[in-house]
């Protein structure tokens, strides 16, 4: 747990929310800012810096580096100066104590994600980063969303069920979620990067970590009637706090052997409209994709979800 005192920690906030404004879509909140600043999350060691001008938090980063898979990574997430202080090296002098303190932990790649264009890319080129992944952020405006289309979308799935909850997951389906959530590793990824596994008691640590954390999140999971069989799953996070009107739509999977009877658009279709039910103040849903998942674009892209920018995934051997 990194220990910062709460002013420190409202200074740092708003140093980053300035490094940030200039982006569109949603940013931490106070309250997540701070879980992710102090707590982390589960099975990642972390490592928090912080540059102090005149006694204001002026730049900053975390560093988190997975401890059970892709041990020989690091991530800087994020890693910001603010507006009035850029241009004096205090970037360069964060970007080299992290790679410092990750060579020091045994990694070998450091990761990072800036939008294609602007400040963050410049950087990033100019301290030898290179593209890993192209990815694309896209949004659907739910005030203006199509509900009565989404109902007719929805796609008659034999064979198949679905499963809604709201909140952590209960303990009966934690390793069926653990399972589903292997689909994942289909996903673009760098070539360098290994399969995540989950088992029960790793999906339970994150669980228990969504309140307290500051999050809420909605769940569609899909079982084969026949057998019971767990079969893909889909997640909509959203701040504890309803403030932003922002949801995100996070993971998507289907695992292989169930693939071909148009279950993930089922589950997001589903999901969507559960979440409309229950939360209807809610604005807007944004959702991230590598530009090369084709099959995850058209889903999007036929609910109607828009291009708002393009970011990529940087890599840097140290």
């Amino acid at each position: 747990m990194t220990i910062l005192d709460d002013l420190t920690m409202t200074r740092l906030h708003d140093a980053y929310l300035q490094a940030f404004a200039d982006l569109p879509g949603p940013l931490f909140s106070r309250r997540r800012f701070q879980w992710l600043f102090t707590e982390g999350v589960p099975d990642q060691r972390q490592e928090v810096r912080v540059i102090e001008e005149g006694g204001e938090p002026v730049a900053g980063y975390r560093l988190r580096m997975p401890e059970h898979d892709n041990t020989h990574i690091a991530w800087l997430d994020p890693l910001f100066v603010r507006p009035d202080r850029r241009g004096r090296g205090l970037g360069t002098r964060l970007l080299d104590e992290a790679a410092g303190r990750a060579r020091a932990n045994g990694r070998s790649l450091l990761f990072v994600e800036t939008p294609t264009e602007g400040i963050g890319a410049r950087f990033a080129q100019a301290h030898g980063f290179t593209v890993s992944v192209a990815e694309a952020r896209r949004t659907l405006d739910l005030r203006t969303a199509d509900w009565a289309g989404f109902r007719q979308m929805l796609p008659r799935t034999e064979g198949y069920e679905v499963e809604l909850w709201t909140g952590p997951t209960a303990p009966e389906r934690l390793a069926d979620l653990g399972t589903v959530m292997a689909g994942m590793n289909d996903a673009p990824a760098d070539a360098s990067m290994q399969h995540a596994h989950f088992d029960a008691e790793r999906v339970r640590a994150h669980e228990e970590r969504m309140v307290p954390g500051g999050l809420d999140c909605y769940t569609a999971m899909a079982r084969r009637v026949a057998d019971g069989a767990p079969a893909g799953f889909t997640r909509i996070w959203l701040d504890a706090d309803r403030q932003d009107g922002w949801g995100l739509q996070a993971d998507t999977a289907v695992l292989g052997p169930h693939r071909g009877h148009r279950l993930g658009l089922l589950l997001k279709l589903t999901n969507l409209l559960r979440l409309r039910e229950h939360e209807p103040q809610l604005e807007r849903v944004i959702t991230w994709n590598a530009t090369s998942n084709a099959h995850m674009l058209a889903i999007n892209e036929a609910m109607g979800f828009k291009l708002l920018d393009e970011w990529n995934t940087w890599r840097l051997p140290i």
